[in-house]
């Protein structure tokens, strides 16, 4: 399959949810040092699409690539792996 059909599909935490149809997601990435070859967590913020106002935070989600939404969102929720307590 080609790169071009591919959507990259995210997991991470909802961090707010305060927007209408709109949550922030913060997804951790474990990177290796270069020289020392230990495990590093990067962490990076995106704003997803959640059409149902579903989310809330600390909920853990899937996220998917889509077409530009709005200024900021590219990304939609596409499921709800874990609820928070």
């Amino acid at each position: 399959m080609n790169k071009r059909g591919r959507k990259r599909v995210l997991q991470g935490t909802i961090v707010s949810d305060k927007m209408d149809k709109s949550v922030v997601v913060q997804v951790e990435t474990l990177i290796q040092h270069k020289v020392y070859k230990k495990y590093i967590k990067r962490y990076k913020k995106y704003s997803a699409h959640d059409e149902e106002n579903q989310c809330r935070i600390g909920d853990v989600v899937k996220i998917t690539e889509a077409r530009p939404i709005s200024k900021n969102k590219r990304f939609r929720v596409s499921e709800i792996v874990k609820r928070a307590v």
